[in-house]
């Protein structure tokens, strides 16, 4: 999933359409002297989600709005282990093909409705509708026939998803997929009612419509302030519910939500100014959590650029490597970012566990952490471009955040002093540049992927030809072989084996230029307690609650 620092009307209208149905901020009533204190937590989100769509969201802030007011068959709990949710049991076949899952008795929507195993039905086959245009229905494909229904091919008769009865959910996989259970506490994954959204396209901002099956449930939505949530009465567990609100903020610049944080305003906040993460860590208000993923710059490789020059010059895989070869990634991580990163020495981040149950990058060392400069000087000579006047000047496009401009700046140095190459800086606004980097109107961005469960598959698959993520335009035909053979493959040393291939020719080819491995520094008010930090970038509040 997009990591965080990840249309504009979109955003704008979703805010005005919740606020005309809640009434905004006025009707509010203010706290007094003679009211009990609202046992309330704030998170800092960092800014208006694109889009709030279980479906249609790509990236962290919708996901952590989504996981809150929705849930899918399993869940996310402590330690990362899968839970039941709003399945209460699952059947599995002996040969890991077919699951059965119980929908669990009480399970209601914030409208008292009942969630049926016919409202999961409903949800997946419009994600692999193609016209609904999920950027994640790959991550459907694992749905026997999932991709030939999408692509047409068959009908839905021939899907394998079924509801036998309304509490019964039957699910035949294409192949045996040990981290299926995961992929269900996926948002593409979560239930969703055709009565309220199939053609409404606007059910997900308006706050009379998105209606949710989880804890909390959206009161108001105040442009480019915050997002109030209150409990959601009718949900099965509403007893485990403490909180009497949860707010999430939107505050982009880091210097102003911590500032927000200090003086009492927001509860919980992470990516803190650099500058201060090691004075905020020495003094115990910050912790370093674990967090699944890759800062990255993603090259467009598609040709999709007016300049042939440009397109000729990031086409040649010698560039992108020399690119590469020529950050210090150490010195990235040590003097700028500052919050014990490692440097990245492959796509797939430390930590993710291949199906052997071994870390995947134990034996992965593509990238040196203090770069390689005389290798990258050879074979950007050997590209053909000798001198900098042979270069052509480059754009950088990232979104904003201080933390992004300060690592584009050292890498925009290091380029220019090791390499020759310019490079102009361009910065955009979240959402528009979502929309920039998607539609490949770029020639080197920032990008970031975290783990949406703990598999190598899932930082690999997003490369496939035309894949929904796939937002460098890259294609190459011998690697989406490996991945979609590592797919198939049942033996656990065999598919680690071709996952490993398939990754030396990403890494070969590299339309993208690993920089680190996250971490998340989270600094939290001590008295908020029972929230989830998940190191797929989840925060999971059902059972948060704010200590007198």
């Amino acid at each position: 999933m997009l990591g965080r620092l990840n249309g504009k009307s979109l955003a704008l209208a979703s805010m005005v359409l919740f606020l005309a149905a809640c009434g905004g901020k006025s009707e509010e009533k203010v706290a007094t002297s003679s009211t009990p204190k609202k046992n309330t937590i704030s998170y800092n989100l960092g800014t208006d989600p694109r889009t709030i769509d279980p479906q249609l969201n790509t990236a962290v802030d919708g996901s952590i709005v989504a996981s809150n007011v929705f849930e899918g068959l399993f869940a996310e709990g402590e330690g990362g282990k899968s839970v039941p949710a709003a399945a209460e049991s699952v059947e599995v076949s002996t040969d890991g093909l077919v699951y059965k899952f119980k929908i669990r008795e009480g399970a209601k929507w914030s409208d008292g409705k009942p969630v049926t195993a016919h409202d999961f039905v409903y949800s997946w086959k419009r994600g692999l509708t193609a016209d609904t245009a999920m950027e994640y229905a790959y991550q459907l494909f694992y749905i026997k026939n999932g991709e030939r229904f999408y692509n047409g091919e068959v009908g839905e008769v021939d899907l394998g998803v079924k509801a036998l009865d309304d509490r019964t959910l039957e699910v035949t996989l294409e192949n045996s997929t040990p981290y299926f259970l995961a992929l269900t506490s996926f948002p593409a994954y979560f239930p969703l009612r055709e009565d309220v959204v199939k053609g409404n396209s606007s059910w997900a901002i308006d706050a009379k419509t998105y209606i949710g099956n989880g804890p909390f449930k959206i009161k108001t939505w105040s442009p480019k302030e915050s997002i109030l949530l209150v409990p959601n009465e009718n949900y099965w567990g509403k007893s485990e519910v403490k909180l009497d609100e949860l707010r999430f903020d939107m505050i982009v610049d880091d210097k102003t939500y911590l500032n927000a944080f200090k003086s009492g305003e927001v509860d919980i906040i992470d990516s803190p100014p650099s500058s201060e993460i090691p004075s905020l860590l020495s003094s115990g208000e910050g912790k370093i959590y674990p967090y699944l993923g890759t800062y990255f710059y993603v090259v467009n490789v598609s040709g999709n650029n007016s300049n042939p020059e440009i397109v000729k010059f990031l086409g040649d895989s010698r560039v992108r490597k020399a690119l590469a070869l020529s950050i210090n990634k150490k010195l990235l991580v040590e003097q700028v970012t500052k919050a014990g990163q490692l440097p990245a020495k492959s796509f797939v981040p430390a930590g993710i566990v291949a199906t052997d149950g071994k870390d995947f990058t134990a034996n992965s060392s593509y990238l040196p952490a203090e770069g390689d400069v005389e290798l990258a000087q050879k074979l950007l000579a050997e590209a053909g471009y000798t001198t900098p006047e042979s270069i052509p000047k480059l754009t950088f496009t990232f979104n904003t955040g201080d933390g992004h401009a300060m690592v584009a700046q050292a890498v925009q140095d290091m380029w220019k002093k090791n390499l020759g190459v310019n490079i102009e800086l361009k910065n955009e606004e979240w959402a528009v540049f979502q929309t920039t980097r998607n539609s490949l109107n770029y020639e080197i961005a920032r990008h970031g992927w975290i783990a949406d469960y703990n598999d190598p598959m899932n930082f690999l698959d997003m490369w496939l030809t035309g894949g929904g993520n796939n937002a460098a335009g890259y294609s190459n035909a011998e690697y989406d072989n490996y991945v979609k053979e590592a797919q198939r493959e049942s033996d656990p040393a065999k598919r680690t084996a071709l996952l490993h291939k398939a990754e030396d020719i990403l890494m070969s080819d590299m339309p993208v230029i690993p920089l680190y491995y996250y971490t998340s520094v989270v600094v939290a008010n001590p008295k908020a307690k029972g929230w989830i930090k998940s190191p797929l970038g989840g925060y999971f509040f059902k059972k948060a609650y704010m200590e007198n």
